[in-house]
């Protein structure tokens, strides 16, 4: 990319609004004080949402876990899924070079569909696009497959409202394979509907482009995850259908999902927490490779109104650096980012000493 236009992108970023550290006075000590900062900083630059924000009150009712009720309907199609993609990976060396290309750049869009689109504009609003630009994250969503943008939206806000609770839709602490896949297998925990119901999606229902998505879902995600995705190489370059189904399609979409369920898993589980020792989402850098910048969890979820998603911007965060070309064309616009100087107080507040600067 020539040299003007990262000027102009890096420039681009000063039109963000900052989140400053809220003040000193009239905070008490300890876990309070924690739950009144993060309420000021939410509050202050999105007075609209505050229903992704941790709520330190929240506990778990005491009793017994409620048995697991298997969905099997899940659990074979995403073992069938599983098996085709595996047959794919004995396919790759055989492929012609534009079908890589094609399932790469297929990966990398549905990928942004999750992160720019269902998670930091349409779960977090962390910042506002235009409608070009919601069009666009609409269909690579779509392409994504991972339920729609309401569906997921909701589940997310859930997740970091009710962090590691049982009314986290995907709660790490039921161990690795349940925070990755397992929870899709089973039904929901009776706390994740009751909880999920008293979220205020009104944001979401008020906007017709995500509630159109919703309405048409299912024929949509089949032309765009598996149909499109096929027949692509297979009639504009002669792939074989063999190639261009078990590569293109399920080996493709089967990297996209696991790619993303890495985050509620590998990020929740291991890493380092310099942001919030108290919390257990983590900074995991080989998780944000494969999920184009979605792996510094730590801050994330300390921080889940920062449209970067990440104190570095552009550092191993491609959905980052998407965002603000988008905002060089004037597609998106109120990037909300937290100042260096709330990072380092928290860091020094509620990190686990693990912080480097730079």
């Amino acid at each position: 990319m020539p040299a003007h236009m990262l000027q102009e992108i890096s420039s681009s970023y000063v039109t963000t609004t900052t989140i400053k550290a809220p003040p000193n006075e009239g905070l008490h000590d300890g876990e309070q004080k924690l739950e009144k900062m993060s309420l000021y900083s939410a509050e202050d630059i999105r007075p609209e949402m505050k229903d992704d924000i941790y709520d330190h009150s929240y506990q778990d009712a005491e009793g017994p876990t409620p048995k697991l009720e298997y969905v099997w309907r899940n659990i074979i199609l995403m073992g069938l899924l599983h098996l085709g993609a595996l047959y794919g990976v004995i396919l790759v060396p055989t492929c012609k070079f534009y079908t890589w290309i094609w399932a790469y750049v297929y990966y990398l869009i549905s990928g942004l569909g999750i992160t720019a689109g269902a998670h930091r504009l349409w779960s977090h609003r962390t910042y506002k696009a235009r409608l070009p630009l919601r069009l666009f994250l609409i269909i690579a969503n779509t392409m994504a497959f991972q339920n729609d943008v309401y569906e997921w939206a909701r589940d997310h806000r859930a997740h970091h409202k009710f962090s590691e609770t049982h009314a986290d839709p995907h709660n790490s602490r039921r161990g690795f394979f349940f925070s990755h896949v397992g929870w899709l297998l089973v039904r929901k925990h009776p706390a994740v509907k009751e909880k999920g119901g008293t979220l205020d999606l009104s944001d979401l229902k008020a906007e017709k482009l995500v509630m159109f998505q919703r309405r048409y879902y299912k024929s949509a995600v089949l032309l765009m995850c598996f149909i499109l995705p096929t027949l692509v190489p297979w009639f504009c370059w002669g792939e074989t259908f063999a190639h261009s189904l078990y590569v293109a399609s399920l080996l493709r979409y089967t990297i996209v999902l696991n790619a993303t369920w890495l985050v509620n898993s590998a990020a929740h589980l291991y890493g380092y927490r310099p942001y919030d020792k108290n919390i257990n989402s983590r900074e995991n850098v080989l998780v944000s490779l494969g999920a184009v910048g979605e792996g510094f969890h730590n801050y994330h979820h300390t921080f889940p109104y920062d449209y970067s998603a990440s104190e570095y911007r552009w550092h191993i965060n491609f959905t980052t650096f998407f965002i603000d070309c988008m905002a060089v064309l004037g597609l998106a616009y109120d990037r909300k980012k937290v100042s260096k100087a709330a990072v380092l107080a928290r860091i020094k507040r509620t990190g686990d000493g693990s912080y480097k600067s730079g």
